[in-house]
């Protein structure tokens, strides 16, 4: 006679990934709807919108203008002088060096432009600034 085994009872000794990438995939789209809302400045200046151009990343010089007039460099509030002689020093340590500029829309353009020479005169070359992009219509 012969003898019939059944497998039932043997024990299952694979380890099951189904699960492991299921948490996965939810942990990773949390981070994806999140990384936008950590990202945007804490300070809220409304940017003017364009159509053309490209949002940048922030860089050593981070320079927000804000609406009421107040000038922050890397968020800490900044003075003409200060951000001359901050971008002096950082383009000593790195020519390379890019400004960013946030400026809030209503800010005068006069006043941009002085944010801008006192950068330039520290050596910085390069420099750019933050923008919204306009939704196609």
């Amino acid at each position: 006679m012969a003898k019939l085994s059944s497998d039932s009872q043997d024990s299952i000794s694979d380890i099951n990934v189904v699960p492991l990438v299921d948490i996965i995939l939810v942990v990773l789209i949390i981070f994806m709807v999140t990384a936008p809302m950590i990202m945007k400045p804490s300070i809220n200046v409304t940017l003017p919108k364009t159509s053309t151009g490209e949002n940048t990343t922030p860089t050593q010089l981070a320079i927000v203008m804000t609406a009421d007039g107040r000038v922050l460099l890397n968020g800490l509030a900044a003075t003409d002088e200060l951000i001359s002689s901050k971008a002096k020093e950082e383009f000593a340590k790195n020519p390379e060096i890019q400004a960013i500029i946030s400026a809030d829309k209503d800010v005068p353009h006069g006043r941009v432009m002085t944010i801008i020479d006192l950068i330039k005169l520290a050596g910085v070359k390069k420099f750019a600034f933050s923008i919204d992009k306009k939704s196609a219509k």
